[in-house]
């Protein structure tokens, strides 16, 4: 399967991490959506993600090593990789952008947003995973 996917990510309590390259950020108590897309192996990314152990390559892999951080549900689409970049756009209505988050090989603000829910996604998306 090949497609864009959401991770909707619990953020227990705030926490202060070092991204990478993007260096020290804070991230708040809340709900967080992250945009990604995997144009191979969709299942496969996913379960990355999934998983606590890994080496850290992307600015979310950093995010979710976190023990206050918990993916609590996944939605996936069929479609092209420009796609990612639409729906981060559209995103930006929803919640706040985390600054360049999963965004360094595109022109986008963001691809992780803090949000209030995630009720907007049911209408166009399928649940894969919900913990």
């Amino acid at each position: 399967m090949r497609g864009i996917y959401v991770l909707i990510i619990t953020v227990r309590y705030e926490i202060s991490l070092t991204i990478g390259a993007l260096g020290r950020m804070e991230f708040e108590a809340g709900l967080y959506a992250y945009v990604g897309s995997a144009q191979l192996n969709l299942e496969q990314r996913i379960g990355r993600h999934l998983r606590k152990n890994k080496q850290l390559f992307w600015h979310i892999d950093y995010l979710l090593n976190d023990n206050a951080t918990e993916i609590s549900k996944v939605f996936v689409k069929n479609a092209a990789r420009i796609e990612e970049c639409a729906l981060a756009d559209a995103l930006k209505a929803e919640g706040e952008p985390v600054k360049r988050f999963g965004s360094s090989d595109c022109k986008c603000r963001s691809h992780l947003f803090r949000v209030k829910n995630s009720e907007f996604l049911n209408d166009n998306m399928q649940v894969f995973y919900e913990k």
